[in-house]
């Protein structure tokens, strides 16, 4: 007979759960959640702005000073969401100022020969400034390798002379502009002035340039790193060249709202403007290094710029006040930027540390 064996395998050890990692609720702590969250929390400063004023000066909540907000905003945002272009890709652009200039007269001149001229070819004109203005910009930086400080502050000089000998101590008066054009910077629709709904269409449309295609993620990746983007098949170059010829129409555009919204323009129109610009896009959280930022937060960072500036003649401060308000929200931008950009450096290092 066959006997049948039977064997016993070893009792097996108890299966031990796997090491479940432990999830850091908020990466980098608070600074991470302010990283991810800073058009709200420029958001939350407006409120801030206009509910404190309005507590210290109930007048400052009427409509009259909400439109005058908007008014005064919009040129500066539009400014502003052609530096960040620019800026996102670790460059500058400061000769917005003159550009707006050059094309504010440019078109002014062009009415005064031209009394019948369309309002679309009036804007196109001064499209058309701002891309010869920008492309010289583009070449000088893309081609030309000119530092783009250098470069940008160069021509803003060159720009503002040429505007000068042009003009020649002369003016362009709100009598030269036909009505359908000045509507563009003093008509309303539904109650909203129309140069804030010109405004919001072309930031809306820039912003979604920026986010859903390709040529708008590639001014993200130079930003955060040109020689990664170059080796990833971007033309560092030619999206450049992109950026300040956008930088240069949107100026140029401006510039023909500036005549339509103040009518009056001359040798020194938009002086000085390109610091108000940069200084609306830092404190939008529109990082200097490049690589970070966004046209709602640039927007956001105007709001509040323009909010300050309405507030102090509420609250009868003396406007030199702003400018010094302007450089404190600088720094203090900047050194956000800094503590944030430190504060995910080392959370790098200890996650690689850690395995």
């Amino acid at each position: 007979m066959m006997r049948h064996t039977t064997t016993h395998s070893p009792p097996r050890a108890p299966l031990k759960p796997a090491p479940v990692k432990r999830q850091d609720p908020m990466p980098g702590g608070v600074f991470g959640v302010l990283a991810k969250s800073r058009e709200t929390t420029l958001f939350l400063v407006l409120i801030l702005l206009v509910a404190g004023t309005g507590l210290a000066k109930p007048q400052f909540l009427n409509l009259q000073n909400l439109r005058d907000v908007l008014l005064n905003v919009s040129i500066i945002g539009l400014l502003t969401a052609g530096m960040t272009v620019v800026i996102l890709m670790r460059h500058i652009d400061l000769s917005i100022g003159s550009t707006v200039g050059i094309s504010a007269y440019a078109v002014g001149s062009l009415y005064v020969a031209f009394p019948q001229m369309p309002v679309i070819v009036a804007l196109l004109a001064g499209i058309g400034i701002g891309l010869v203005a920008g492309g010289i910009n583009a070449v000088l930086v893309a081609v030309g390798r000119v530092p783009s400080l250098v470069a940008t502050l160069s021509t803003l000089y060159i720009f503002r002379g040429a505007d000068y000998a042009w003009v020649h101590g002369g003016q362009i008066n709100a009598t030269s502009l036909p009505d359908a054009f000045s509507r563009l910077g003093s008509g309303s629709l539904f109650g909203i002035p129309a140069l804030a709904l010109i405004a919001v269409v072309v930031l809306t449309g820039l912003a979604i340039y920026l986010k859903q295609f390709r040529g708008g993620r590639e001014h993200y990746a130079i930003g955060s790193n040109p020689e990664a983007a170059r080796l990833a098949g971007v033309n560092v170059e030619r999206r450049v060249m992109a950026g300040f010829l956008l930088s240069g129409a949107i100026a140029g555009f401006a510039g023909a709202l500036w005549l339509a919204r103040f009518g009056t323009v001359d040798a020194s129109t938009a002086k000085g403007i390109e610091l108000q610009v940069v200084a609306a896009a830092v404190v939008g959280s529109v990082a200097i290094t490049g690589g970070v930022g966004t046209i709602l937060g640039a927007t956001l960072g105007a709001l509040v710029l323009g909010v300050i500036s309405i507030a102090l003649v509420v609250l009868h401060v003396s406007p030199f006040w702003e400018q010094a308000i302007q450089g404190a929200l600088i720094v203090a931008a900047i050194a956000a930027d800094t503590l944030l950009a430190r504060s995910v450096a080392k959370r790098m290092i200890r996650k690689r540390d850690h395995g």
